[in-house]
């Protein structure tokens, strides 16, 4: 009875083991995928805005949105930068293309709480007209012109090219719009003679108006003025919050790759590319998005050449006027160099 007793007591125990073994097997267990499905559920939060540099996204936005892409992603597009910067701000955004002096601003203003990534695209300002003659930047002079915002990037590349041959906004009349459609819409309906826009919104203005003709390239004239060595126009960048690049690169990392190929693929694939500009709302037509897109610009540079770009444009600004730049031409810590 007691050899029983004894054995009985035994197999408990081993069975209590046993239980205690598998339910902690277990835990671990879904330790380990709650743990796997926190890291593969970081949801990288990009803006952007209503122009040329969502064009050499939108390719990744359509694969996010299939679930094809390597990265997991959300995408916001403005129409403004301040709304970008405000999310960035709170923490509520990662990632975010914007024009290349806003960064150095924002890297200014928070103190390094960003860095920029690279560069998404260069020149794509044009000036229209209805009258022909204008043709070069003296013969602005008296003339009224219409443009987005002030402190944005056509109204700093326009002072400085007017500088650069000998005026200033002085001589000129600048009409302020608050957002690209709304000078297309003036130059539409008449009310301006004189526009300076980015592409794809130069394409749009000239369908709606067939009086309307590009009469300047300000990326030409920017490379007159500066000259062979000088540095480059350059519109936009991306920039990613410091804090989440320290606790995320590898999604960063994934980002660029994906960047990369989404900007390759605007190039190589206009038709394509077109259709997606007009699903996502950046132009209501697929036929003056296919026209406008080869003009635009895109592409995407990282590393050494993209500090190079930057650095000489940003240089450029500050010595019109370093409030452009945010006071301070940004150090080294600015620039992210890819691994």
């Amino acid at each position: 009875m007691k050899k029983l007793l004894a054995l009985l007591l035994t197999a408990i125990l081993a069975v209590g083991m046993l239980a205690g073994c598998g339910s902690s097997d277990k835990n671990k267990t879904e330790d380990k995928q709650k743990t796997e499905k926190t890291e593969e559920s970081v949801s990288v939060r990009v803006g952007s805005l209503k122009g040329p540099t969502t064009i050499g996204l939108v390719s990744l936005m359509e694969k996010a949105e299939n679930k094809e892409s390597e990265g997991t992603y959300t995408f916001q597009m403005e129409a403004g930068a301040e709304a970008l910067l405000a999310a960035m701000t709170k923490g509520e955004m990662d990632i975010a293309l914007i024009p290349a002096n806003a960064a150095s601003i924002w890297y200014n203003k928070l103190d390094g709480a960003v860095k920029v990534i690279d560069i998404n695209t260069l020149g794509v300002l044009y000036m229209v007209s209805t009258d022909e003659n204008i043709n070069n930047m003296q013969a602005l002079k008296g003339k009224t012109i219409v443009l987005t915002g002030k402190g944005t990037t056509p109204d700093y590349t326009l002072q400085y090219l007017l500088k650069a041959n000998g005026m200033s906004t002085e001589d000129v009349t600048l009409e302020y719009k608050s957002e690209a459609a709304e000078v297309v819409s003036a130059l539409a309906q008449g009310t301006a003679d004189i526009g300076l826009l980015p592409q794809p919104f130069v394409t749009a203005a000239c369908a709606q108006n067939n009086n309307l003709k590009v009469v300047m390239d300000m990326t030409e004239e920017w490379n007159h003025v500066q000259g062979e060595d000088g540095g480059q126009l350059v519109t936009g960048v991306t920039v990613v919050r410091t804090d989440f690049l320290e606790k995320h690169q590898k999604e960063v990392e994934t980002f660029l790759k994906e960047h990369q190929e989404s900007a390759a693929y605007a190039n190589e694939h206009v038709k394509e590319t077109a259709e997606l500009v007009e699903k996502q709302g950046i132009i209501e037509k697929a036929a003056i998005a296919e026209k406008a897109i080869p003009k635009c610009n895109i592409t995407y540079i990282d590393g050494a050449e993209m500090k190079k770009g930057i650095s000489g444009y940003l240089k450029v600004l500050y010595d019109l006027d370093p409030a452009m730049v945010g006071g301070n031409m940004p150090d080294d810590a600015f620039y992210y160099e890819t691994e």
